[in-house]
């Protein structure tokens, strides 16, 4: 088990350990420690929280993806946060639940997915699917949303090692990609649209 709220990975994990067929074998707040957990305890399944801090969470697709092999995993979403459904399907996992599921329903996709079935929340995959596709250029993206906070454009370009025109044209590049009327309506379209 690993979730960085504190009372729900207590509260999940003494719920998990109540079954008499499931024994939780760690409950970690960051995902620092997640691989040498696996590694060591060899869990049949891995339950993580997508926004866990460290390189488990949000920031390491690629690192959990490597999890899988070593274990199942079910990742935890919010059905509010549909990039951050995006981001758990990234991981590809043998079960998606949403964080607001039933302790009862967490049991059950746990069960099956030690068993090698497949459960993914519907109501998650529709969340994702009905996120519009990004055209924004990681770049852009970048530039976006150290300008969000409040950044000029000279230091946009002293923090990314850039020249001032090259912020000035990735910026351009992604009110336009976007119809956007300028900077701040891009912030906003990117923003409302979970990009950011």
């Amino acid at each position: 088990m690993a979730e960085h709220v504190h009372v729900l990975r207590l509260g999940l994990s003494a719920c998990l350990d109540r079954e008499p067929d499931i024994q939780v074998v760690a409950a970690l707040s960051h995902g620092d420690g997640l691989a040498a957990e696996v590694a060591e305890l060899r869990p049949a399944v891995a339950v993580i929280d997508i926004d866990l801090p460290g390189p488990a969470g949000s920031t390491g697709v690629a690192h959990l993806r490597e999890l899988t092999a070593e274990c199942s995993v079910v990742m935890l979403a919010d059905r509010g946060d549909p990039m951050g459904v995006r981001r758990a399907l990234a991981v590809d996992p043998l079960g998606l639940l949403s964080r607001q599921a039933p302790a009862d329903v967490l049991m059950r996709v746990v069960r099956q997915v030690a068993v090698g079935r497949p459960v993914i929340d519907p109501e998650l995959a529709g969340t994702a699917r009905a996120v519009e596709e990004n055209p924004l250029t990681p770049r852009e993206l970048e530039v976006l949303r150290i300008a969000a906070n409040g950044a000029t454009t000279a230091e946009i370009a002293a923090r990314l090692s850039l020249s001032v025109k090259t912020v000035r044209n990735h910026l351009s590049s992604a009110i336009t990609r976007i119809a956007a009327r300028n900077r701040i309506d891009a912030i906003r379209i990117a923003s409302e649209r979970a990009w950011l």
